[in-house]
């Protein structure tokens, strides 16, 4: 049975919960359950502290598991990013006192920096060539420096709101951009089912991220069309019982999807239909 260990609060569990049962896979009831067994689907979901999952899973007593790409790099432990899931999106920075001294990455070598993400913070320095005493804090790591304990921060900003209220800015590129990913033990043969586990997700991830479109267009136009959308492997393409028209249907890129309608009713389809898709499999 393949263990897999997903966030048990927050956002991140909110999401990875939703994408979880679009992939077909049962989920808890209750909030305060940390286990839940899909027999059906010969899997066990774990669940924990988004900031714990990487060190279970490297260390191999949960096969894999959801998690933030900047809680996998901070943990240092011995798992990989398996594919990037499109939630849960942030990007990590330093930020200092506004119209201070520090305005730039090297001006931190030799100075404090506070982080809830001390491993995250030491390997960007380390790979820099830099050396800085990293202070780990849990939270609100903005007063740290009014507090007198650090010089610079590093973390995760979103609006920068709230660093803007305490006074500080951000500077230099960020440290890290962010997101929920599917993460597995490094140097490892894959676990059973794992293969099934990942194309689910991956299914899902499609789904989201394409429609499905049907149209008529004028024969003439079916190559032009079909530049327009292209599909995942090719459209379908079939004659309509009107002669000189041809029915077209292909997967389109939700984004788009209003932009392509557009252009194609310019080229003289009609009757455009554009539908979501549930799951695939490509």
């Amino acid at each position: 049975m393949l263990k897999v260990a997903v966030p048990n609060k927050g956002s991140l569990a909110e999401a990875a919960a939703s994408l979880l049962a679009e992939a077909g896979y049962r989920q808890r009831r209750n909030t305060k359950d940390l286990v839940c067994v899909d027999a059906e689907n010969d899997v066990e979901f774990f669940y924990l502290r988004p900031r714990d999952i990487a060190i279970y899973v490297g260390e191999g007593t949960l096969d894999v598991g959801l998690t933030g790409r900047d809680l996998l790099l901070d943990s240092r432990a011995q798992a990989d990013e398996v594919m990037a899931l499109g939630f849960a999106g942030s990007t990590f920075r330093f930020a200092a006192p506004e119209g201070g001294e520090i305005t730039s990455v090297e001006q931190l070598d030799g100075r404090r920096i506070a982080t809830s993400y001390r491993g995250l913070v030491e390997t960007y320095l380390a790979d820099r060539g830099m050396s800085a005493s990293v202070v780990r804090l849990d939270g609100a790591v903005e007063t740290s420096i009014r507090l007198g304990v650090a010089d610079a921060i590093a973390d995760v900003v979103e609006t920068g709101t709230t660093l803007r209220q305490a006074g500080l800015a951000v500077f230099g590129d960020p440290i890290l951009t962010s997101e929920a990913v599917l993460i597995r033990r490094a140097q490892t043969p894959e676990p059973d089912g794992f293969e099934v586990f990942r194309r689910r997700v991956e299914s899902v991830l499609v789904a989201r991220s394409y429609v499905m479109m049907d149209y008529d267009i004028p024969a003439g136009q079916v190559e032009a069309a079909v530049a327009l959308t292209p599909g995942i492997e090719s459209p379908t393409v079939s004659p309509l019982h009107r002669e000189g028209w041809s029915a077209v249907r292909a997967m389109v890129p939700r984004d788009a999807a209003q932009r392509v309608m557009d252009d194609l009713y310019a080229l003289g389809a009609r009757g455009i239909l554009v539908t979501d898709i549930l799951a695939c499999r490509i």
